[in-house]
This record gives structure tokens, sequence and C-alpha cells, in this order.
């Protein structure tokens, strides 16, 4: 198999208030439709966290191809999912890549095939996501898993479950597997649509997952009870309350952690950054309301 690379990116937003001229950068990279669709959050949380992806989706392309940042341009899929419009002409089917985001994370994935060998591959692909080790939802834990239960299959149950799981356990281990099942679909690009019962993991118990350390690699699934042998998968810590999962199909590889990036390494200075256009759409964003904590 040819060596495929992946670059996994984190960056955390708990920090950053973008200035005027700051957002504008931003901005101004981003094709209108991005925009239209960023400016129907209500929240300025919710708009940040989804502008920090398609720069992370530029960022990308840009290191991968050679192509100037802000050049980069894409469109979306007949499943909604974002792809770079030059690849068919640059590096056909050589590159897959996911953004993700929740509360102050937002996480980038992105797979490529080592194109100095001439090797026919299946078509590869990946899949990201990010969840907040909490439950808020206002009805006690178990109810909240009892309206849940046609999600998780009964093994993952049992295992969410377990008898010597305290609570904060039970979240954890309930929030790992939601998070593998996002990354599984959302590499699929169907969405939380399909019998999830039918999708079921083993989540990996060589070790606990820690912050700081090595993902643990050893988790498998079935679906429809048949073990997938075609998809690996990576589970991530990157901070006491947020895991992370990603979905690899027909590839594997190497193991690594997230990089975690800073705002600065996502903008470009650009004229049309002071364009009254641009200047006023971000006066219109920066008027949104917080979500509150």
């Amino acid at each position: 198999m040819a060596q495929h690379k992946c670059t996994r990116w984190a960056v955390d937003l708990a920090s950053w208030s973008p200035t005027l001229p700051q957002l504008a950068q931003a901005v101004a990279v981003i094709q209108a439709e991005e925009r239209d669709r960023l400016q129907k959050f209500f929240y300025i949380d919710d708009f940040l966290s989804s502008l920090v992806g398609r720069l992370l989706m530029r960022k990308y392309v840009s290191v991968q191809s050679g192509m100037d940042y802000k050049e980069v341009q894409f469109a979306r899929d007949v499943r909604g999912k974002p792809y770079w419009t030059q690849a068919a002409n640059e590096c056909p089917n050589q590159m897959s890549f996911n953004v993700s985001h929740q509360g102050n994370f937002v996480l980038f994935a992105g797979v490529s095939m080592d194109t100095k060998l001439k090797v026919a591959e299946p078509t590869f692909g990946v899949g990201v996501d990010v969840m907040k080790i909490e439950y808020s939802g206002g009805k006690s834990l178990s109810e909240f898993f009892r309206i849940m239960q046609r999600k998780f299959s009964d093994s993952e149950w049992r295992y969410i479950r377990r008898p010597h799981h305290n609570e904060f356990d039970q979240v954890q281990a309930f929030m790992r597997h939601w998070c593998l099942k996002e990354a599984y679909v959302k590499e699929l690009g169907v969405g939380i649509t399909i019998d999830l019962q039918k999708i079921s993991f083993k989540v990996d118990t060589s070790r606990e997952l820690r912050v700081a350390e090595s993902p643990l690699t050893g988790t498998t699934l079935r679906c429809n009870d048949m073990l997938m042998h075609d998809w690996h998968f990576e589970e991530h810590l990157l901070h006491p309350k947020y895991c992370a999962a990603i979905a690899f199909r027909n590839c594997k590889p190497e193991e690594g952690k997230f990089e975690l990036l800073k705002m600065d390494e996502l903008l470009v200075e650009t004229e049309s950054a002071t364009s009254i256009e641009v200047v006023q759409y971000c006066r219109e964003a920066l008027r949104k309301e917080r979500r509150k904590s």
C-alpha cells in the first residue's frame, strides 16, 4: 500500500477575541458563498469556529499543492462535503480532509498519498470529530441514556454503563463512542441519519486515554456485525474535557498527535481585507452574541 500521510491540526479559540482588522484578514480570503453561510450563525462562537475550519482547509491545500493561500477555492459535492475545485487538474484523488468544531476547539485532519509511488490505490478518506466531555441536558444521566438507547449497540452500552464507572466515566465513554460514530459518518458524508445501532465500536482498552499522549489506535468497528477491515481509527484526548476521533478509510497513516496552531498562522495580509464590503461584514459579525458558558 502506498504511503499515506496525515496532518492533524487543532486550534483552541478560548483565548481568541479577534479585533476588526484580524477578522477582516480571515474573512477576506474566503468565498462569497462561505461568507453567506457563516453570517447565518446566531452566535459569534459558531461563526468563528466555522470560519477557522475554512482557514484550516485553505492552509492544508496551500501546503500540499504550493498554491497561494488566497487563491484556494472550494465547492461542495452532492453530499455537501467541501472539496478543492482544482484537485481534478492538480492532484486527482490524492488528498482528503475534514474539519470539526465544538466548544473551544476546531480540528482538522487531512490525508494525502505520496504521488511518487505509482501504485493503483483504492479511494481513501478521512473524517474527524471532537466532543466536549460533559452532560448538561437538564434530565438525569440515566434518562438521557434511555432516550439515546437506539443510538448504540448492546455491546457499546455495556461498556458505557460498566458498573465501576462513575458518572464522569460514563459521560466520557458515551462521548468517545459518539465521537467515533460522528467521525465515521462524516467521512461517508451521510450524517447521523443511518441506523447507529448497526455501527458498533469496540474501543481500545489497552490503556487509559490521556492528554498529551499518543492516540489509542486499537479501536475496531463492526457494521451489521461484520468487522470492517478497511477502516482504522485514532482516539485522542486533547484536554481533560475534550476527546477527538479520526476515522481513516482505506488508509492507515503513521499515528501522531494534533499540532496546536496559533491564529496568526492562519491569517495573511491581503488588500481586500480593507475593502468597505469586508469591513462592514465583519462589523456585523462582531455584533453577534456569545454563547452563555
